[in-house]
Parts: C-alpha cells; structure tokens; sequence
C-alpha cells in the first residue's frame, strides 16, 4: 500500500462566527477571527492504493486533482467562505473545513482510497479530518 499526498492552495475570507451566539458571544470567543479577515490556505489530500502492475500507480492524481478542482477549489479560491454553497451552514473554523472538504470529496474519491484532508491555515495552525471510522 503507498499513501500519496496531493497539496492545492487556494485563499479565501472568512470570519468565525457561529449563528446560535449573540455578537457580543461570537466576538468574545472568535477575537478578532470574528472579524472578515483572510488566508492563503493549503489542502493536503492523502489517497492511499496498490500500484498497478501495468502503469506503475497507485492513484490517478490527473483523477484526484479534477475533482479537487472541480467539487472545491472553485468554490473557495478567492471567495468567502462562508458564502460557498459547498460549505452553507459550516463554521469555518480549521477543524470545520477540514471535515467539510472531506465530506465534499469522497463523494468522488474512492472512499477506500481516501485517508486525509489536512487543512493548513497558517504557518502555525493545521488541521486533520480522517474520517468518521479512524
């Protein structure tokens, strides 16, 4: 079995908020996340496979990289987030678009194939969402 890591970047703006606080309550919890700010994020995704004996892999990243574009990428980069179809009702915390990015790919992943979404935030902050059963 070989694990392969794909990275995408894409940058977006945001503000945390969720919709069952007060302002007040979101802009005490949040700081100033509250506020529309921005990042440049990156999107690791590990697909895991056998390598094929006639081509030599594991995974069909032309495969990978069409549906990241497609089912995410365009949806977020250079967009605000919180305005992204995909992502309707997510709050878009790190840990929050993590799962959602995940949720959004394996629909059209193989979803035994699939073993990570790592969402980089900043150069600091990084978050994983393996799935429900790991």
């Amino acid at each position: 079995m070989i694990e392969i890591t794909r990275i995408y970047h894409f940058s977006a703006a945001h503000r945390l908020v969720s919709e069952h606080l007060g302002a007040a309550a979101n802009a005490e919890l949040y700081g100033p996340c509250a506020r529309p700010h921005g990042h440049n994020y990156y999107v690791e995704v590990t697909m895991a496979g056998v390598p094929d004996p006639v081509t030599g892999m594991a995974v069909d990243l032309g495969r990978v990289d069409a549906a990241v574009g497609e089912r995410l990428l365009r949806h977020v980069d250079h967009h605000t987030l919180e305005a992204a179809p995909p992502l309707a009702g997510v709050i878009t915390t790190g840990e929050g678009l993590a799962r959602a990015f995940w949720d959004i790919l394996i629909p059209v992943l193989a979803p035994d194939a699939l073993r990570r979404v790592r969402v980089v935030e900043t150069a600091k902050n990084r978050f994983e969402y393996r799935g429900e059963a790991a």
